[in-house]
């Protein structure tokens, strides 16, 4: 007997709902993407560009096996379901299944599931449609914008300056890291001063001087104000006040993602492969299920079904005082957001409950999920805020503190968002105090502090150059080709990085740049939504940027590799310095036809005793470059650590003590130095 047949991307998300969807449904796998752009034809683009930029498609690499059984399963059903990831890539993803499985329209049905859980899924099969050909054209576009960019311009740096490669993305972001280093070795840090008394056990800083700000640029500046100070320090105002603290919207991609990195220390492509099997589904022993929504969304709307049993949550558990309000976006929300914000799909899988069913890190990210779209929902905190104004001959001092009245959304959130009381004493208006210090310190400005990957892609999103869904994508990019490394968690460019960068702003800053990159993101936007035709916005793009490529082909520059003076000892040809992945090496100048590569000499660099064992704890490298330190008795002796050992002891659990965040840790315990 034939069966309806459903095709989803993930083989664990097909286990899961086949289990939902009982004996009448076969569920499979397309294991993503089944086809691309082929790299045959003028250019090696796989696009006809005279013929209204017709794409070629062909069968990914490994991806025919599956084709083959994806036909003979659609031959043998009666009826298919494409149900795909429900956003732009999941849609070009069905109707890629559909014209290269052969499926009419009549015998298909497209089906979303925002949720992997039985009621769902249920509900989803109902409610089925037809995919949507705008969103289709909108991927197809991007992705051929994206070939041609990239095919076009890696080509250029990698014959020019050995440049790994280029993209619409990628570059631009690149930029902004190069752009930032830029203003760091610019900068020159100012001189200034401030002046606090300690008033009462209250530190009062100077900020007025009668209704004007003060700002003290020198020691000369700050030695007048304190010449001018009397004993006296007239309390001339107190203001009390009740401050309300709001929780934070539910998570999006790109909030998710900053999130994660700055609490939890996860980089973007991690969060959202964990985020990912949350989403397919765990087993819970007794049920497989979906934890937490779809997670590439841009919107912060949560159904009215989550809302209603989260509020019943909130009063059954905490009381009706700590009920909230639903969180409204400020911005035009865009047409991503047919989805919800990320939360969990049941407010009753409290993250403790399923501990048990996680890895450590799953547990990590569903429980920073759970509780922001909880505390979202929650009542405003409030602060007792006290401000105290001091005069003395016309000088200016305040002193702010501020006490946890109402703990709100905290209750909830508060490991994630630290609240310190800052008590200020009873003080009476009117009446004259003595300052037991006045601290005079000079300052200087610093710098703007490099991107981490929570900034960075702050920073994308507040440009509006990518989409949430590629920043994980485009961040590993650009380590991978190693035009940036990572020092301190944060990224810095390396010359290779600086190189493509200036080249590409040299012939093409009018394209690779925030503001066309942004435009451009809005024309794929409104292709999506109908607005345009897609065609006609790669011909207007194509038109200015093929005749630029060609002209940097003519004028940029060839940089010739630097010899290192030593010949080949394969083939007597001179050696050179190369760029790879992992940074420089030497390799023969005669490649291809010579494939020598000289071995670099390894620096034993030792750090301190093993406490393990009688070895030496060394700094390492791992393959892809990052630094690590591990034993030198190592495979006998496993010792390794991420952070720099300093050789001490633990004295609460006799581990080894690490440098983490400037602060020396225990790389077990909580234990921190004082």
């Amino acid at each position: 007997m034939s069966k309806n047949l459903v095709i989803v991307e993930s083989p664990s998300k097909s286990k899961t709902i086949e289990k939902y969807l009982g004996n009448d449904y076969k569920v499979v796998a397309s294991q993503g993407h089944i086809r691309d752009l082929a790299t045959s034809g003028p250019l090696g683009l796989g696009v006809d560009i005279e013929n209204g930029f017709k794409p070629n498609y062909v069968p990914l690499k490994g991806k025919k096996k599956i084709i083959t059984a994806l036909k003979k399963d659609v031959k043998d059903a009666s009826h298919v379901i494409l149900a795909t990831d429900p956003d732009r890539e999941g849609e070009a993803i069905s109707w890629h299944l559909k014209e290269a499985l052969g499926i009419k329209d009549k015998d298909y049905d497209r089906v979303l599931f925002h949720e992997i859980t039985k009621d769902k899924v249920l509900d989803a099969i109902k409610h089925p449609t037809k995919i949507d050909d705008n969103l289709v054209k909108s991927q197809e576009t991007r992705r051929i914008l994206d070939r041609i960019i990239g095919f076009r311009l890696s080509k250029l740096l990698q014959s020019k300056i050995k440049a790994k490669s280029a993209g619409r993305v990628q570059s631009v972001a690149l930029k902004l890291i190069v752009d930032r280093e830029r203003e760091i070795e610019a900068f020159v840090p100012e001189e200034y001063f401030t002046i606090t008394a300690i008033i009462e056990d209250v530190e009062a800083s100077l900020f007025k001087y009668k209704d004007d700000d003060i700002k003290l640029h020198n020691a000369s500046q700050a030695n007048k104000v304190l010449d001018a100070l009397g004993d006296d320090y007239n309390l001339s105002s107190i203001e009390k006040k009740k401050r309300k603290k709001a929780s934070r919207a539910p998570f999006i991609t790109s909030t998710l993602q900053q999130e994660a990195s700055t609490k939890l220390g996860f980089t973007a492509k991690k969060t959202m492969s964990i985020a990912q099997k949350l989403y397919e589904g765990i087993d819970l022993g007794t049920e497989t299920v979906g934890l937490i929504t779809y997670m590439r969304t841009d919107s912060i709307r949560l159904s009215d079904e989550f809302v209603g049993s989260a509020f019943h949550y909130i009063e059954e558990n905490f009381g009706k005082k700590y009920i909230g309000y639903t969180k409204h976006a400020k911005k035009t929300e865009n047409v991503q957001d047919a989805h919800e914000g990320i939360r969990p799909t049941s407010i009753l899988r409290e993250p403790l409950k399923v501990k048990q069913y996680l890895s450590n890190d799953e547990f990590k990210l569903y429980s920073l999920i759970y509780k922001r779209a909880l505390a979202s929902l929650m009542a405003d905190a409030i602060m007792d805020q006290t401000t105290l104004i001091f005069n003395n001959n016309d000088y200016k001092f305040k002193a702010t503190g501020s006490i946890l009245n109402f703990d709100g959304y905290l209750k909830v959130y508060s490991d994630y968002e630290k609240n310190e009381d800052k008590i200020i004493p009873e003080l009476v208006e009117g009446n004259n105090y003595k300052a037991s210090d006045i601290l005079s310190e000079q300052h200087f400005t610093k710098p703007p502090a490099r991107y981490t990957e929570a900034k960075l892609i702050k920073e994308m999103e507040d440009l509006g150059i990518g989409r949430p869904s590629t920043y994980a994508k485009t961040i590993d990019t650009i380590k991978d080709r190693g035009y940036v490394k990572m020092e301190d968690k944060k990224f810095v460019p390396t010359e290779i990085g600086i190189e493509t960068t200036d080249k590409l702003q040299e012939f093409f800053s009018d394209i690779i740049n925030v503001e066309y990159t942004k435009n451009m993101e809005e024309e794929l936007d409104k292709i999506a939504e109908g607005n345009l035709v897609w065609n006609e916005v790669l011909k207007e793009f194509y038109d200015v940027f093929e005749p630029r490529v060609k002209k940097a082909f003519s004028d940029m520059e060839k940089k010739e590799a630097e010899e290192t003076g030593e010949m080949c000892p394969e083939c007597g040809s001179p050696l050179v310095k190369r760029t790879g992945r992992y940074g420089e090496f030497v390799a023969c100048s005669n490649y291809p036809e010579c494939k020598y590569v000289k071995k670099e000499e390894k620096k034993v660099i030792e750090v301190c005793d093993c406490l393990k064992c009688d070895g030496k704890i060394l700094e390492r490298k791992t393959r892809r470059g990052k630094t690590f330190y591990g034993c030198s008795n190592f495979p006998k002796c496993k010792e390794a650590f991420w952070d720099k050992p300093t050789g001490e002891k633990c004295p609460k659990c006799g581990e080894m003590l690490v440098e983490k965040d400037n602060k020396i840790k225990c790389s077990k315990c909580d234990y921190e130095k004082a």
